[in-house]
């Protein structure tokens, strides 16, 4: 006898934190291991960010909250769709979760049929499939390669879309590739969801202020405005602010929607803590000096990292127009013997490759659904990423 249900066979544990724990546990053991598994800004949150929530505490702003965000919370987020993004919502199509991911989950399961599909464009965040499997949905995946520079093309959308389909899921800037789709290329995506008013749009914009080489983000909700009804807009503040761990997410869409969301969240897990929230408001509208700087050093990081692996043979990396990951072809080296003799049969394998013989952790492409590659995160210092690119070198210049 099980106790888990049907679902539960088909849906794991986040990778990235897989490969992060492995990491760690070698740390723990005294191993000098590169950890580049995990998405985290390793900048603090800034000053005023925090002041702001250690008022809050003092203030006695510690009681419950409206379960879909407190008003000053829906203001701040409000405000900055308009500030921002030239997008207008009112009160009723906002809601403010534990992290995006939440949000994500809400509107799946207040939306997913059994058997119903969601289009994902691989390359795909790890837990877009197992959110969908965990609510009886189906993924559908359309891999979208180095060839289209990792974004879903209008033709491959077209394709993928069937009676069953219930939404399509993009990320932008992506991760783990990092790339960023232009208002004509999301335009082009309009219309063809146009021409099918089953299918919903989450937009995933969680990345929206790690962009690089001077490139305008352009949120979907400004390309396609005519599909605002069925558009939720994904954010929040864990990687522009290094916020990650004050969990703290929002959702803009149609108040409908929002409204069966906001249901979901009351059942589970109500709504998110004040102290956080009094922060995303601080970080939501104060000082945003903090946000370039962070950029611009993820930049200046993103054209070391490229400049690296350029000099090693067999590994491609395609420079990444945004976010904080590089996602690597490795092909090359599918195939060749480890110097203990074993053989690299998939990225799953060269990844483990590079944790004994490089210390090195990343994260096979497999588990983003688009193989063979394997993502590092460039969201730590210039130093440990230029020894760990040279450990790497060191290590595929030995398989044979």
């Amino acid at each position: 006898m099980t106790l888990l249900t049907k679902h539960m066979a088909s849906v794991k544990a986040s990778p990235t934190m897989a490969v992060s724990q492995a990491a760690k546990a070698l740390i723990a053991q005294g191993v000098d291991v590169a950890d580049l598994a995990l998405g985290e800004p390793d900048f603090d949150t800034p000053r005023h960010i925090i002041e702001a929530a250690y008022q809050a505490a003092l203030s006695g702003d510690t009681r419950y909250t409206a379960t879909a965000g407190a008003p000053a919370t829906k203001a701040a987020v409000i405000g900055k769709f308009a500030r921002e993004n030239g997008l207008v919502f009112e009160s009723n199509e906002i809601i403010v979760a534990n992290g995006a991911k939440q949000v994500i989950f809400n509107a799946l399961m207040t939306t997913l049929e059994q058997g119903g599909e969601v289009i994902l464009a691989a390359p795909y965040f790890v837990s877009y499939t197992d959110i969908t499997l965990l609510l009886g949905g189906v993924p559908v995946i359309v891999e979208c390669g180095l060839s289209s520079r990792f974004k879903l093309t209008p033709e491959a959308l077209e394709a993928a879309i069937t009676p069953k389909s219930k939404w399509v899921l993009l990320n932008m800037p992506g991760n783990p590739s990092g790339a960023v789709y232009s208002k004509s290329e999301l335009q082009a995506l309009g219309a063809v969801l146009a021409r099918h008013p089953q299918v919903l749009i989450l937009s995933d914009e969680i990345y929206e202020h790690i962009i690089f080489d001077g490139r305008e983000f352009v949120s979907f909700g400004q390309a396609c405005p005519e599909l605002r009804e069925r558009t939720l807009i994904v954010n929040g503040v864990s990687k522009a602010y290094a916020m990650t761990g004050w969990r703290i997410g929002y959702g803009a869409g149609p108040a409908e929607l929002i409204n069966g969301m906001t249901t979901v969240q009351s059942q589970s897990t109500t709504g998110a803590c004040t102290i956080a929230q009094a922060a995303a408001v601080a970080a939501l509208t104060g000082p945003q000096q903090g946000v370039t700087r962070f950029c611009e050093a993820f930049e200046k990081r993103r054209n070391l990292v490229v400049e690296a692996f350029s000099k090693i043979d067999g590994l491609n990396l395609d420079a990444p127009d945004g976010a904080f990951y590089a996602y690597i072809e490795c092909g090359a080296y599918i195939g060749k013997t480890t110097p203990s003799g074993d053989k690299i049969e998939n990225d799953t394998d060269f990844t483990h490759f590079l944790l004994a013989e490089a210390r090195v952790a990343a994260v096979p492409g497999s588990a983003y659904g688009l193989s063979p590659f394997f993502r590092l995160s460039t969201a730590t210092s210039e130093d440990v990423l230029t020894a760990a690119i040279e450990r790497i070198g060191s290590a595929v210049a030995r398989l044979t």
